[in-house]
């Protein structure tokens, strides 16, 4: 089986490797910014960290957006942080970013959601630690995984779905002065905020799930 873990030049790449190869090891797990190879894995990991504007910008330098559409429509894909807030319609960092519209939703940034006070007060942005996970619904990538689960999450912007949304595809819920979507999917897709290859044996295990995940 080959993994391909898209190399936008963001993110922990590296060590989102060294979790694949640890869950997988039989696995050929290639961190690569070729499209070719992209469309040619058996499962895709798009990671990503920073900003969303910069994320796109090297999506098209690379050449690498059809490759990511092709792998959307076709295959287990897994999304971590970036890769998961470009999912959706739009994001409002850099001024505003269109997204790659698979999910009807917004990311925003944390102070549009805090509420001035005490709490607030507290709330440091960006969210940098664990936060617990709330499985919403099952899921193949929860197997093994138990329900406020912690999880390690680097972040200023979250995702929400918009007001009419079906709420079907969220399978993952996280607080941080307010709610907001944490896991997320459709079909062969699933997308998580947080870092798994930072989420120690949680992590590990959901990545290994992925790992075993037909897409369905």
């Amino acid at each position: 089986m080959q993994i391909a873990v898209i190399d936008l030049g963001i993110g922990n790449l590296r060590s989102v490797e060294q979790a694949l190869n640890a869950v997988a090891p039989n696995s050929n797990v290639l961190v690569t910014s070729d499209a070719e190879t992209i469309d040619q894995a058996d499962r895709v990991v798009m990671p990503g960290q920073g900003a969303v504007g910069t994320w796109f910008n090297a999506l098209s330098e690379r050449g690498l957006e059809q490759a990511v559409r092709n792998s959307l429509d076709s295959k287990p894909m897994l999304g971590i942080c970036v890769g998961m807030q470009a999912l959706f319609d739009h994001c409002e960092e850099d001024g505003g970013v269109d997204g790659l519209e698979l999910f009807a939703g917004e990311v925003r940034h944390f102070s549009n959601f805090h509420q001035q006070g005490a709490t607030a007060s507290r709330l440091k942005i960006p969210q940098m630690g664990w936060n617990q996970v709330s499985q919403r619904q099952d899921h193949a990538l929860w197997q093994g995984i138990d329900d406020q689960s912690h999880f390690y999450f680097v972040h200023s912007f979250c995702a929400n779905l918009k007001l009419n949304a079906e709420q079907d595809c969220v399978y993952g819920e996280a607080d941080y002065g307010h709610p907001f979507i944490a896991a997320v999917g459709r079909d062969n897709v699933f997308a998580v905020q947080f870092h798994p290859e930072k989420s120690h044996n949680d992590g590990l295990q959901l990545l290994k799930n992925f790992t075993q995940w037909n897409g369905e």
